[in-house]
């Protein structure tokens, strides 16, 4: 017997704050059940010592050295800006909040 009902598809749309027609809670029920199964399956294959992994590749970052380098002055870096007030960037109040 299915695990996933046309009840349980909607009250997931509540939860997820979306309205769902019958026509797409139809097709969802289904969809959502053969995804179930297919889990079922692949849990049934799993065995103890087949490690979990999330990428099939081997996956490490790549660091470089932290190192100081040449910086911008002041004035490189608001030759550019749209407006600029003592020295700093001056963008417009937010949330009506005036300073």
């Amino acid at each position: 017997m299915s695990e996933i009902t046309p009840d349980l598809v909607r009250h997931l749309g509540v939860l997820a704050r979306i309205q769902l027609s019958d026509d797409e809670v139809s097709r969802l029920t289904g969809q959502l059940d053969a995804i179930v199964d297919n889990i079922a399956k692949v849990s049934q294959v799993a065995t103890p010592d087949v490690p979990a992994t999330s990428h099939p590749i081997a996956m490490s970052n790549v660091y470089r050295p932290d190192e100081v380098g040449q910086t911008l002055n002041r004035e490189q870096v608001l030759q550019n800006a749209p407006d600029a007030v003592d020295g700093r960037f001056r963008v417009t109040a937010i949330l009506g909040e005036e300073q």
